[in-house]
């Protein structure tokens, strides 16, 4: 993990990029007091993810369909329908 404060990260900034760019983190200080994190993204899939990876592991029960009970409605419009 790097610390930088605010005018070193903005003097160095494309050398800190490549180090976020390898995975380490960076924490931005104001005058040595930590205000933010900055991480690199996780990569971008390169295929699509596959369908079905849970397939059979959960079933819907019919009972999902049903309409909800008077108590939990009224919590969502303030009174039944």
């Amino acid at each position: 993990m790097i610390k930088l404060n605010i005018h070193e990260a903005k003097t160095h900034l494309s050398r800190y990029l490549e180090r976020l760019r390898k995975g380490e983190t960076i924490i931005l200080c104001k005058r040595n007091t930590p205000i933010a994190e900055i991480r690199p993204l996780t990569p971008a899939r390169s295929e699509k993810r596959p369908i079905g990876l849970a397939k059979g592991e959960f079933v819907v029960p019919s009972s999902f369909f049903d309409p909800l009970p008077e108590d939990i409605l009224e919590g969502f419009g303030g009174g039944a329908r």
